[in-house]
């Protein structure tokens, strides 16, 4: 049964954490919400629940997650996992801090520590204060995020705000001494009042020594970088191979996120790519027809070998100006309806190997499409393999994309990855 329980906010987000613990050497399984069977988990050593909880509000968070913890202790976890994004993406209120705390009160544990550095993505920890490539996070694009704008690079601060736990920092000059100085921070502080601390980390090298350290805590948190490090803590060795995924059929992308990476790697694709972009504002006036009016011109390209590029993403003027004429909520959930919409006619269309950019746009894709199951497959960017996707009688190959993540070029990469169409 599996060794290790993880609960990720959102699903991109799981996606990611289960990418790097196969790399890890864990057998990884990621879920969609609470499974009803679990029967799937034979030669399992890890589980992720991915819960869509990062923007929902906090009550409805800590009560998902505690959910899934139990069902997670229930086959028999011995160490869990609690997954966010490498920008600590949350609002004042939370929900990283009313979560984590929730966790460490259900496991009777007093210390957990809260690690989003992701270096291989660029997401760094220095001093508390969280970088994105060169830039602090509210220099890197994150102030701008319709949902979760961070315009605090203090994580420190930024946590604190949100829990009443005690809120303190592992600096970086102490986690370059090596496991055994940072296991006995560790054990100091599990011994004082209930408490969490920020780790600096500049380097795959500094989440090794963090993950080895963290070896006898019951709870972890933080971005997937830390699962980097997890395997050998239980004796597994690194550099699992992926499954392989060879499915047939045709391909479309769908993208929601207005992220400074997703807008750059939109300009790439439109150059290749049949594309149709849609706004909140034709949505508001005109939803169902404007479905129609993206079907119609879908039809219009059965023939071409392309994928199809449907999108809702726009500059940070464009949101700014949506969210002034609609609302924040209001604009962001036509949007996620509307590309869910097309995700189920497309997929009932007989496309089958989709990417979808942008956490909350995949959240409503996945549950329109009823997906609960995802096998990892290879490695497309850090932080964003491809999956083989089940539930309701489909599969599917699926490529859930956090905004920021990949590089330029990664929906051509993407395709490459998998070969010609078939």
């Amino acid at each position: 049964m599996p060794l290790l329980g993880c609960i990720a906010d959102d699903f991109t987000g799981g996606t990611d954490l289960a990418n790097n613990l196969v790399k890890s050497g864990f057998r990884t399984i990621q879920t969609i919400g609470i499974p009803i069977s679990v029967k799937q988990l034979e030669k399992i050593d890890a589980v992720v629940v991915a819960l869509k909880t990062r923007t929902c509000p906090v009550e409805q968070a800590v009560r998902e997650s505690k959910d899934a913890l139990h069902w997670l202790e229930s086959i028999g976890c011995q160490q869990f996992y609690f997954k966010y994004c490498s920008t600590f993406d949350s609002t004042p209120r939370g929900n990283i801090g009313p979560v984590a705390e929730l966790l460490l009160r259900e496991l009777g544990a007093t210390f957990t520590i809260a690690c989003p550095a992701f270096p291989d993505n660029g997401r760094t920890v220095y001093r508390g204060h969280l970088f994105v490539h060169d830039q602090l996070l509210n220099e890197s694009g994150m102030q701008h995020h319709p949902l979760t704008p961070m315009t605090d690079p203090n994580i420190v601060r930024v946590l604190a705000a949100q829990t009443s736990l005690a809120v303190d920092l592992i600096r970086l000059d102490l986690v370059r001494q090596g496991e055994k100085a940072v296991s006995h921070a560790f054990e100091t502080r599990t011994s004082q009042t209930t408490a969490v601390a920020i780790t600096d980390a500049t380097s795959n090298e500094d989440l090794v020594v963090l993950a080895g350290a963290a070896k006898n805590l019951k709870l972890v948190t933080g971005g997937s970088g830390l699962a980097l490090g997890l395997g050998k803590n239980f004796g597994l060795q690194a550099g699992r191979a992926a499954k392989s995924i060879t499915p047939s059929g045709r391909r479309a992308i769908l993208a929601g996120s207005c992220s400074r990476m997703t807008l750059k790697q939109l300009e790439v694709a439109k150059k290749i790519y049949p594309h149709f972009r849609v706004e909140p504002e034709e949505l508001a006036a005109q939803f169902d027809v404007t479905i129609e009016r993206v079907l119609n011109w879908a039809k219009q390209h059965r023939s071409d070998p392309n994928p199809l590029l449907v999108y809702t993403s726009g500059s940070p003027d464009e949101i700014s100006s949506n969210q002034k004429a609609l609302g924040a909520d209001r604009s962001g959930d036509l949007c996620e309806r509307f590309l869910a919409a097309i995700a189920e006619h497309f997929v009932n269309d007989e496309i089958s190997q989709l990417i979808v950019a942008g956490g909350e746009t995949s959240g409503a894709v996945v549950t329109k499409l009823g997906l609960n199951l995802l096998r990892i497959g290879p490695e497309i960017d850090p932080g964003v393999p491809w999956t083989l996707a089940s539930g309701s009688s489909r599969e599917i190959a699926l490529a859930l994309k956090s905004g920021n993540f990949g590089s330029e070029e990664f929906f051509v990469n993407a395709w490459r990855l998998l070969g010609p169409p078939k």
